[in-house]
């Protein structure tokens, strides 16, 4: 579990513990349920992180929804969003190795994280990381009930594939951008896992693999690491 779930779900358990001992019984189901829920949401658990070179892996968990034309600085971008509900796991990780070039936070609305409009009115933690398969840019994406974006890493640390490098706290949205000439595994509807699920491939990498689901299985079956 990420550490700051602690300071989250435990004072949840302590009140479940009082109400106990004042038999307080319905008030102490309560707290214990909702510190449950608490520390569930903080889980991090170990992923198996494909090997495979010039892969790049999904920041966040969640379901796709949207794949579209984009653009950073000026630089012609291809988007990939991910909607991250409160059920999902919130622990961020980098899509690819290399060194993180930049961070920048952008202070914004609270709008709910799966339109998209999230992507450009929404308060973000916005980080590119550079590496043998280009630029890669991650938008964490604040939502409706996400109101803090935990970033861990600082311009200039160098990243494995897979690497944790955040989470966003109840709810919120991510966004990763790459170069047009990168090859997408992935459509709107599929779900990813971060640091597990390929959902591209550097244009220099020629095998081929399927899109979705199938091709996300096959490279994780021939090649992983857990971390």
């Amino acid at each position: 579990m990420v550490k700051e779930g602690y300071g989250y779900g435990l004072p949840l358990l302590v009140m479940a513990g009082g109400s106990l001992l004042l038999h307080l019984y319905g008030p102490a189901a309560v707290f214990f349920v909702l510190s449950a829920l608490t520390l569930a949401f903080f889980r991090d658990p170990e992923r198996s992180v494909p090997t495979d070179p010039g892969v790049i892996v999904s920041p966040a968990d969640g379901k796709v929804v949207a794949v579209a034309d984009d653009d950073f600085e000026g630089r012609p971008m291809r988007r990939l969003s991910i909607f991250m509900s409160p059920l999902d796991v919130h622990v961020n990780r980098s899509p690819m190795a290399g060194t993180v070039r930049a961070v920048i936070y952008k202070p914004g609305r609270f709008r709910v994280a799966s339109r998209a409009a999230a992507s450009m009115e929404n308060e973000q933690n916005v980080f590119s990381v550079e590496g043998e398969q280009g630029l890669v840019v991650v938008k964490q994406i604040a939502g409706l009930l996400a109101r803090r974006i935990v970033f861990w890493k600082r311009p200039g640390d160098r990243l494995q594939l897979g690497e944790r490098v955040g989470m966003i706290k109840f709810g919120s949205r991510v966004d990763l951008m790459v170069a047009p000439g990168v090859q997408l595994r992935v459509k709107v509807g599929d779900r990813v896992r971060a640091g597990s699920s390929v959902v591209a491939v550097s244009a220099a990498d020629p095998t081929p693999r399927p899109e979705g689901e199938a091709g996300r299985i096959q490279d994780v079956a021939e090649n992983t690491r857990v971390i």
